[in-house]
This record gives C-alpha cells, sequence and structure tokens, in this order.
C-alpha cells in the first residue's frame, strides 16, 4: 500500500527578548503543528522560552528548537565565522537549554531547526554542517532543512533523519536555492496559498524572477515553513492552513 501523504506547518516562534515581542505566537498556535522555538542566540530568553513551550504544549503543537547564530542585534541573519568546534558547542548548549525546558514541562523534543543564517551555512560549509550534525544527533530527533544532496548525504553518514521543507513567505533562485529573508519580496496570503497548491501538484515553485524551477523535495510529504517576524504573518498562517486542508481534502 502506498504511504498517504503528510503536509505539516512549521512556524518560528519565541523570537522576542525581554520586553520586546517579535510574532504573535498566541494567534499563530492555532494554525501550526510544529513551533521552533529560538533557544536565546539569535532571539529569545529563558522566560519566553518557557512561555512558549506551554503555549505550545496547551494547544498540541510539537516542540523542536530552534538554535541560531550568536547574533541578538542582527536577529541570526547576518555573516559570521565559527569554528566547527565553537559551532558544535553553540547547538549543543542551544538545543540542551530548551531540552530542559521541555523535560521541566513533560514534552519531547521534536526536532532542531538552524535559524536564518545558521541555516545558510550548513549549506555552503561542508565542516559547520557536520559539527552541527553531530551537535543534533546528541538528541535522537530529526533535524528540519533542505533536502540538498550534500546535506542528504551528511545525514545519512552521521545517522539522522532529514525533515524536507518547503518555503513559501521568502523566495528561491533559478537554481532551486533558498534566497535570503532581506532579498526576498514582500508575499500576501493569497501569494502563500499559490505557491502551496503549485508545489503540491507540481513540485515546482516560482523563482524571484519569475520562472519555474524544480525543488527537490518529495511532495508526498513535507514542512512548509511560515516565519512569525513577517509582515502579515498571521494571515500568511491562516492561508497555508486553509490552502494544506484544501489539499488534504481533494
Amino acid at each position: 500500500m502506498a504511504q498517504s501523504r503528510w503536509i505539516e506547518i512549521n512556524c518560528d516562534m519565541g523570537e522576542g527578548f525581554g520586553r520586546w515581542k517579535m510574532g504573535p505566537d498566541e494567534e499563530l498556535m492555532r494554525y501550526v503543528d510544529v513551533a521552533n522555538v529560538a533557544c536565546g542566540f539569535h532571539a529569545g530568553d529563558p522566560s519566553i522560552m518557557v512561555r512558549t513551550v506551554r503555549l505550545a504544549k496547551q494547544r498540541g503543537v510539537r516542540i523542536g528548537a530552534h538554535p541560531g547564530m550568536p547574533d541578538l542585534l542582527g536577529f541570526g541573519r547576518r555573516r559570521m565565522t565559527v569554528s566547527p568546534d565553537d559551532m558544535y558547542a553553540l547547538v549543543l548548549y542551544q538545543v540542551g537549554a530548551l531540552a530542559g525546558i521541555l523535560a521541566a514541562e513533560g514534552v519531547p523534543l521534536n526536532h532542531v531547526k538552524p535559524h536564518g543564517e545558521l541555516y545558510f551555512y550548513i549549506q555552503r560549509d561542508a565542516d559547520i554542517r557536520d559539527a552541527v550534525l553531530r551537535a543534533v544527533r546528541t538528541f535522537n530527533v530529526p533535524i528540519y532543512g533542505m533536502p540538498t544532496p550534500d546535506m542528504i548525504e551528511a545525514c545519512q553518514r552521521i545517522g539522522l533523519e532529514l525533515i524536507p521543507e518547503f518555503y513559501t513567505d521568502i523566495d528561491y533562485d533559478e537554481e532551486g536555492k533558498l534566497v535570503p529573508v532581506a532579498e526576498s519580496v514582500p508575499v500576501t496570503p493569497d501569494l502563500i496559498a499559490e505557491r502551496i497548491r503549485t508545489f503540491a501538484s507540481t513540485g515546482q515553485t516560482r523563482t524571484k524572477v519569475g520562472n519555474m524551477v524544480n525543488i527537490p523535495i518529495d511532495k508526498q510529504g513535507f514542512s512548509i515553513c511560515i516565519h512569525s517576524d513577517m509582515p502579515g504573518a498571521l494571515e500568511n498562517a491562516a492561508a497555508a492552513r486553509a490552502a494544506v486542508k484544501g489539499i488534504q481534502e481533494a
């Protein structure tokens, strides 16, 4: 029997700091299946992490760690050079902090999803990729990411499950690679829904310059990312949920 299609929505959350709030986390929880909780380096702090975990637990939303670069001022989206040994420690430290909070709340760690520049750093640097994957393997959970040939090979070699992601609120380039947030064109809820429906039916998406490109993700099962810090994040998430529901009911 063929495996049934699965599509989920994940969202980066808990990305405020102290008195500063970033996204509408409470409202977003209604529309998502998975919360990626910031772990204090690009955003988040201990109290926000606890509150976000409790909110997700209340809503029945699965919880993963969202480690980032040590860059609060740049929201973890600026390039910096970090040694593989330091990167291994940075990821262990951040995920370990969230794992402790989850243990206190009686909730399992679902996965790890790197944030921002760390997500891109993993794609372009083999040593950093291995360092991050080795750190994640410690927690015996999957990693969310782009299923490029290099990423697939590294995960198989290190013994880590890779959950493929499709992005709807940032652009892809002509090679099917992600474009950074700062270089992407702003989206609308209608565009979010259109991208999901198009990818689910064809395995393609429209690039920043308007061409169709294949995305190396099995459209039979994938996770859709929504950024909580984007303008219109709540409307984007609602549109994504409606599109997914339509696909699943078709």
